[in-house]
């Protein structure tokens, strides 16, 4: 019998699995980051109506809708979030916003992770 050769690898996944587990890192580190600033982690990962949310949580009666971006520089970062994404944000934190009789404020922010582990978080950067 021969031996069995390793199945072919498909090298034009590999960025998008390195990207996938650089951003799941990220928001494990946003999470801890959070939880010592005071937020309460309600949710990972939120599939709403609009589309998905990195993060949810909660400080005192404010809901936050948090995504949370990997890259080199801040700016980068910011600009990876295009108008249509933050509509679905938006679209999705209402929806769990009612599912949950949330009757307090709610905002929406940006945490920014770098490569070195450096975390900006930029509060309240854009209204739905």
């Amino acid at each position: 019998m021969a031996p069995k050769r390793p199945a072919p690898q498909n090298h034009a996944q590999a960025p998008r699995v390195r990207a996938e587990r650089s951003g799941r890192f990220a928001e494990s580190l946003c999470c801890f980051w959070l939880r010592i600033k005071g937020y309460r982690i309600l949710a990972r990962r939120y599939r709403g109506p609009g589309g998905e949310i990195d993060i949810l949580a909660r400080k005192a009666n404010v809901l936050v809708a948090i995504e949370v971006k990997y890259r080199k520089t801040r700016t980068d970062a910011l600009f990876a979030i295009s108008p249509r994404q933050q509509g679905r944000i938006a679209q999705s934190l209402q929806a769990f916003a009612a599912r949950t009789g949330h009757a307090g404020d709610m905002r929406m922010d940006v945490m920014t992770v770098s490569p070195k582990g450096r975390i900006h978080h930029h509060i309240n950067v854009w209204m739905g």
